[in-house]
């Protein structure tokens, strides 16, 4: 079985103790594994020895042997890189989580041993989670961009942007404002909910549309069947606007066409088996704590 760790080079939330049982839990199980390129010299410091090159991978791992695992060490965006290095490869992935809200990760920091436990003993449970697929025009160039969580059209500069909307081939709204955030049911508990979106449950099986602070204030999420197909038009007088695809930023021009719908491919999220989706919603949003005191 290999191991395909993945983890920031400036994790604020690093710990070499952790790295430490990371790959003590490696080499107890006898696991093979891949460090990416940039965090090498983090985990090289942590364990007092060199990491092989041989042991390396750049921007994506390529093909994998069945049965290979993707763990990635950090929060909530270093878990959406990782799963961008994957590259369309079917490896599931398993999020240890060492920052703050975690809404991705299965366990946290002190159940390190846990997870390669129930991934040598094949007890992990996983859950396919659906990604979007934007095609059109980025940065100059056609190209279909992946995520997990969300894809989002924003004003670049002080003047707000005009996105027009049509779902299914049938004219919705022209939204004016910040811009659109679509996003997945994953990530409905993310950039989405920030911007007054309904929280989703993942085994729903949709599309989330929020206006980022529309002028109309009438403006309100819509809520889709998975298989829609989103064509976004989008008007600025900055010549340029902004579109994110979970933590990778890309630019369009003034008239661009974006296509937006559910992607041909899904992620194996690896989730808790004791913990469920309101579980950790009623845990991380502290629903039901008193904050006064």
């Amino acid at each position: 079985m290999k191991i395909i760790l993945f983890s920031r080079p400036k994790g604020f939330c690093h710990s070499n103790d952790d790295i430490v049982e990371i790959f003590a839990a490696i080499e107890r199980h006898g696991f093979d594994y891949m460090l990416n390129e940039e965090f090498a010299d983090v985990a090289s410091a942590a364990l007092g020895r060199t990491i092989p090159p041989q042991k390396l991978y750049a921007d994506t791992i390529g093909e994998q042997p069945e049965g290979s695992v993707m763990v990635c060490y950090g929060g909530d965006g270093t878990l959406l890189d990782g799963v961008h290095r994957l590259g369309g490869c079917d490896v599931p992935v398993v999020g240890i989580n060492s920052g703050h809200l975690g809404f991705l990760s299965l366990a946290q920091r002190d159940e390190i041993a846990e997870v390669f436990d129930g991934i040598a003993a094949g007890t992990l449970r996983f859950e396919p989670r659906a990604m979007l697929c934007a095609e059109g025009v980025f940065n100059g160039r056609k190209q279909c961009i992946y995520a997990l969580n969300e894809v989002s059209v924003q004003r670049l500069g002080a003047t707000m942007i005009a996105v027009e909307t049509a779902i299914d081939g049938e004219y919705t709204s022209t939204c004016e404002g910040d811009g659109v955030i679509i996003a997945t049911p994953t990530g409905s508990t993310a950039y989405s909910l920030s911007a007054g979106g309904p929280i989703v449950s993942p085994s729903c099986r949709c599309i989330v549309l929020t206006p980022l602070s529309p002028h109309n204030l009438t403006m309100r999420s819509i809520v889709m069947g998975e298989q829609s197909h989103i064509e976004l038009s989008i008007r600025t007088r900055q010549n340029v606007a902004s579109i994110s695809a979970d933590n990778r930023t890309f630019e369009v021009c003034d008239g661009a066409k974006i296509s937006i719908k559910t992607a041909d491919r899904y992620i194996s999220l690896a989730v808790p088996h004791n913990i469920s989706f309101y579980d950790t919603l009623r845990n991380k949003m502290m629903w039901g704590v008193d904050i006064r005191q």
